[in-house]
């Protein structure tokens, strides 16, 4: 009785240690993909900020394109 209970107790034991280790590796991807999200969000905010300033820019020369074009072709 007792040698069934050790190696029920071992049997249990074994399989803890596999769903902690499986449970750890887990983690451990989540936490990658945290930071691969984080990367991209940086990486689309800065994009957003550049087409924003070319937006900006666009609208800028175009009307001071539409300015200078009847005092030069005068």
């Amino acid at each position: 009785m007792a040698l069934e209970l050790a190696e029920l107790r071992r049997s249990v034991d074994v399989g803890n240690a596999k769903t902690q280790g499986q449970l750890q590796l887990l983690v451990q991807r989540g936490d990658q993909t945290d930071r691969k999200v984080d990367s991209h969000e940086t990486r689309l905010d800065q994009l957003e900020r550049k087409v924003y300033i070319a937006i900006g820019a666009g609208s800028l020369l175009g009307t001071l394109g539409g300015y200078l074009v009847p005092l030069v072709s005068r």
